[in-house]
């Protein structure tokens, strides 16, 4: 794994990468720590759900509208992303400590939380070719889309350690503070303080006005679906199992699985163009969906899920490297942030496509329409795959700034 050594070894990009994982720590955290808050203070389980979904769909609209604010701001990412963060750790204090009642509030509350979620992620992202070479993005890129993955093991884990030490309200806190802490740790960095978007002349459609990125998100949105519904399905395999343990255990072989095909993925120096990879890394992911239909013993399911999540983090970090290719000059932190938007629309759908699947067909059928979303991406991808080409030529970010040494 030398590229990885290699990439370390650049200034700021551990820096700017942990910052980035540690702010972004409430994307894991946010929706269980609502979930409990609101069970505790004596909310029924749909509007306990409801409220953690809204703070969900509110992080997946408020990404590209922030995204665009950064491309446009003469100050770039700093005002955008500690003012982001602040305000979203006052949604969540503000949650805290109203709870449920009054209602309205807590609606306000875990909006504003929510929406204003800062755009690391896709801050980050544009940040890379600012303290990368050319050739050693691909590698981050990768890496980036692996370690996503640790998110959503330690964010609950979090959640629930800091709920059993102290409460449901101080778990709501401290996922806002450390919103607030890693977003300083990238914010203050010389990199995210001395990005600036480049020069372009504004369009009401921003990234969307590109062909082929539109194909792109509607394909990730579709492939979206099925990670809402595995969520939802590996808790109904944990009930038919006895063991509410499995549920975890199956989420977790999943990550695993990911962060390792992510890894590998990023290691290795590919000959082909990105739009070319997708279809291929897609239409595996797919196929390893489909064994979980079978939903066999926990001892083979976690193989399985292992084997299911190999090929996600290298297509979303194959869709970052079209991204970049794909944005228009300018649009590179907003057509990111579309991409995080695409697949959090498509997961909160699959958890309630999840939902009537698991009624209808029991756990088999709810595995089974995660492949059907893979698919249906795939299909959508195949059918458009002639439009992911720039369908404007534009220079690279690196040329609009300097790069920092």
């Amino acid at each position: 794994m030398r590229i990885y050594a290699d990439l370390f070894r650049a200034r700021y990009a551990a820096r700017l990468l942990g910052g980035t994982l540690l702010g972004r720590l409430p994307n894991g955290m946010g929706a269980l720590a609502i979930l409990l808050l609101a069970r505790a203070d004596g909310a029924s389980y749909g509007v306990a759900g409801a409220l953690s979904a809204l703070s969900g769909l509110a992080t997946a609209l408020g990404q590209p509208a922030l995204g665009r604010w950064t491309d446009r701001r003469a100050g770039g990412q700093t005002a955008v992303l500690i003012g982001g963060a602040v305000v979203s750790a006052l949604g969540y204090a503000l949650f805290a400590v109203v709870g449920v009642d009054p209602l309205p509030v807590a609606l306000a509350a875990v909006l504003v939380a929510g929406f204003a979620t800062p755009p690391l992620e896709s801050g980050l992202r544009a940040l890379w070719p600012t303290v990368l070479r050319p050739d050693q993005i691909h590698a981050a890129y990768a890496l980036d889309a692996a370690s996503q993955e640790i998110l959503f093991t330690v964010g609950p884990m979090i959640v629930v350690l800091v709920t059993a030490a102290f409460s449901e309200a101080a778990a709501v806190v401290v996922t806002g503070v450390l919103g607030i802490v890693g977003t300083l740790v990238v914010a203050t960095s010389r990199p995210s303080r001395a990005w600036r978007g480049a020069a372009h002349t504004p369009h009401w459609a921003g990234p969307l006005r590109a062909p082929g990125l539109r194909v792109l998100l509607i394909a990730l949105t579709l492939t979206g679906t099925a990670l809402g519904v595995i969520n939802v399905a590996a808790v109904a395999y944990a009930d038919e199992h006895g063991r509410a343990v499995w549920a975890g255990a199956v989420m977790a072989a999943m990550s695993t699985g990911a962060f390792i095909g992510g890894v590998v993925h990023g290691a290795r120096r590919w000959a082909r163009p990105a739009r070319e990879r997708l279809p291929w890394l897609l239409g595996a992911l797919t196929v390893g969906y489909l064994p979980l239909v079978w939903a066999p013993a926990p001892g083979v399911m976690l193989v399985l899920a292992v084997v299911s999540g190999l090929f996600l983090a290298p297509t979303i970090a194959c869709a970052f490297t079209l991204v970049d290719e794909l944005a228009p000059t300018g649009t590179v932190t907003e057509a990111f942030a579309w991409i995080v938007a695409a697949m959090g629309t498509g997961a909160a759908v699959g958890t309630a496509v999840a939902g009537f699947a698991g009624e209808v067909g029991g756990v088999r059928g709810a595995f089974a329409v995660a492949g059907v979303g893979a698919a249906l991406g795939l299909a959508y991808l195949f059918a458009g795959r002639r439009k992911l080409v720039p369908a404007v030529i534009h220079s690279d970010e690196t040329n609009a700034r300097e790069l920092v040494p």
